[in-house]
């Protein structure tokens, strides 16, 4: 399945993103490669494989170490806005 030059700008439209014209032939290639993928992921015949039978997996846990961080200002030199000890992030919902 060959994606075109045009349907990269398209998609690229969409998104807001502007790119070169090396690299729309570079996302164009990359593009082709996933749905070739994806389209021989579709050939496999999966008409017999039992949908819900999984084999037992064994969750591998580590132990949680606490340790204490000395070096605060270090931590949240970074952050544009703190109260008190609090990181202040900017309000999403309205």
């Amino acid at each position: 399945m060959k994606i075109s030059k045009e349907e990269v700008q398209y998609i690229a439209k969409l998104a807001k993103l502007s790119f070169s014209e090396e690299e729309i032939d570079q996302l164009s290639g990359e593009f082709d490669a996933i749905l070739t993928h994806f389209d021989n992921l579709n050939k496999v015949d999966l008409e017999n494989m039992p949908v819900y039978e999984f084999k037992e997996k064994v969750s591998v846990l580590r132990k949680d170490d606490m340790k204490i961080f000395h070096e605060k200002q270090a931590l949240f030199k970074n952050v544009k806005k703190m109260r008190e000890t609090y990181i202040e992030i900017p309000k999403i919902v309205e």
